[in-house]
């Protein structure tokens, strides 16, 4: 009976190898459709970046101009505040005195 075992492990091996080539197709199918998606969207990226640098889409431009002003004033905001901080550590924490807790008449 030993040549009765090698066929049912060529017959799985087989089964095992169709199976791996579906999965293999499919993943090639898969992979072709994200890259058209990918294409259409780098093309919808490429035709803003036309509109926006030939000056056409003015709303969006000043949209975009009110972003980077907002930006620009945050990020001092945010240096100023680190610089407040690195400050603050260099002196040291505060001696705080703790308060005595009130006396309860129970």
């Amino acid at each position: 009976m030993p040549g009765a075992s090698k066929d049912v492990i060529i017959e799985q091996l087989v089964k095992n190898n169709i199976a791996l080539q579906e999965k293999t197709a499919e993943l090639i199918t898969s992979i072709k459709e994200l890259t058209k998606k990918m294409d259409d969207m780098v093309k919808i990226f490429e035709e803003a970046a036309k509109h926006i640098k030939e000056g056409t889409d003015k709303p969006l431009m000043d949209k975009l101009q009110n972003l980077l002003e907002q930006n620009k004033t945050i990020a001092k905001g945010l240096v100023l505040l680190e610089k407040y901080v690195r400050e603050k550590s260099v002196m040291g924490p505060p001696q705080f005195q703790p308060k005595p807790l009130p006396r309860s008449n129970f």
